[in-house]
């Protein structure tokens, strides 16, 4: 590895990995899970790294969901900077609703493509193939170029798009069902190879939140989850590697005490007030893996038609059970640190047991065999720093985000 200058990206000054970092993006890892499998024993790799390294809380993006905040870790900033502002979004100008999975949507760098330029050795390994080319903008691919590929797609991975031919030599492993802990324990085992054989200074690894959906903290499935992560994490850093573990969102329960799903329906709200179809209700936890949470969230953005006073309809929203927040564009985007552009008129955030949906005819939930447990507002926010080397300075603004890891592992670090 050769010491070079330290690179300012999006503002954020970052020196030279002096050891092969690592940063793990855990899917849905809200801290009770590293805690409940701490506790059990279930993660004795990390109850050493901890003893030596940093045990810190942080806050993530909200929309608590998995784009955005993916990318706010890799470009060290937040969505009113990136311009990611959820999984789906309604496109204005084309008068669409589009998946934010486009690099065209991205409105800045990233670490990994600013440090590839500069002649860092950079692999991204993530579960689904969703954020594979959002995290792999910018990156050069090729006779000795970076690495970037899905543990969904693996078996498809080509040298001139992914940096690797078939990228399941890596693990011996088939392609998961993306429906399993496997496929994490797939990009995990990838990452140890990746280190092995590559060695690069920077590699960025991104799991799947399957277990989380389907699992409370401390329950046997999430330890064994949670001690899976823990062997891989072992073997990473007895190949030298600095690492920092943080998660995109938390988790919570979102059902009645009978089991079903806790949702308020938000466009038949609208249609009620309004008229059928004058609002258009958007829920950007929508993507193409829709069946452990049935596209229900927290967080909710609503279009309403030219001219509507939202006043009164924030009043109304207000009122009603289980909502947390409901807000105008401006100040949501304020609160947030969201792009106005990409937002609606109205921004609603529902408490830590419910979640919003459209209409009931909308959301397909024959998929759930569990009680539903979902993420996107306040009640997630809160996610895990965790590092095997200790850090030092405070928090930027008093508080530290998931988008401060690699400041973390690459500026405070010692």
């Amino acid at each position: 590895m050769t010491q070079r200058d330290p690179l300012t990206v999006n503002g954020r000054t970052y020196a030279w990995p002096a050891a092969p970092v690592v940063a793990v993006c855990v899917d849905g890892s809200a801290p009770d899970y590293t805690e409940a499998a701490l506790a059990a024993g279930a993660m004795p790799w990390l109850a050493g790294a901890l003893a030596r390294g940093a045990r810190l809380l942080g806050d993530c993006v909200v929309p608590s969901f998995t784009n955005p905040n993916n990318l706010s870790i890799v470009t060290g900033v937040p969505p009113a900077v990136h311009g990611i502002c959820g999984n789906y979004y309604f496109d204005q100008a084309a008068g669409a609703e589009v998946m934010m999975n486009d690099p065209a949507l991205l409105r800045c760098d990233t670490l990994l493509a600013a440090f590839a330029r500069a002649g860092a050795r950079v692999a991204v390994v993530t579960a689904k193939d969703k954020l594979r080319r959002l995290l792999g903008h910018g990156l050069t691919f090729g006779e000795g170029g970076a690495v970037c590929f899905s543990a969904e797609q693996a078996d498809r991975a080509q040298p001139e798009e992914h940096g690797i031919g078939d990228a399941t030599r890596l693990t011996g492993m088939e392609v998961p069902s993306v429906y399993s802990a496997e496929l994490s324990a797939f990009v995990l085992a990838a990452g140890v190879a990746l280190l092995r054989e590559r060695r690069p200074d920077l590699m960025y690894l991104s799991t799947t939140d399957y277990v989380q959906h389907k699992h409370a903290p401390g329950t046997p499935e999430a330890n064994a989850f949670y001690a899976m992560l823990d062997g891989h994490l072992g073997r990473l850093e007895a190949l030298g590697a600095r690492i920092g573990i943080t998660a995109d969102h938390g988790m919570n329960a979102k059902h009645t005490a009978a089991g079903a799903p806790d949702i308020l329906f938000l466009q038949e709200l609208f249609d009620d007030w309004l008229g059928a179809g004058a609002a258009r209700v958007i829920l950007p936890i929508t993507d193409p893996y829709v069946v452990h949470h049935g596209a229900l969230g927290s967080f909710a953005t609503v279009y309403l038609p030219p001219g509507t006073a939202p006043e009164p309809l924030l009043e109304r929203l207000r009122a009603l059970e289980g909502v947390e927040a409901a807000l105008g564009r401006e100040e949501a985007c304020a609160r947030f640190e969201l792009p106005p552009d990409r937002m609606g008129d109205l921004v609603v955030v529902s408490g830590r047991h419910k979640v919003l949906g459209t209409s009931a005819a909308a959301h397909d939930l024959s998929g759930l065999d569990a009680p539903l447990r979902s993420h996107g507002g306040l009640a997630e926010q809160e996610v895990p720093l965790l590092l095997n080397v200790p850090v030092r300075g405070e928090a930027p603004g008093g508080r530290w985000r998931n988008f401060d890891l690699f400041d973390l592992l690459l500026n405070r670090a010692g």
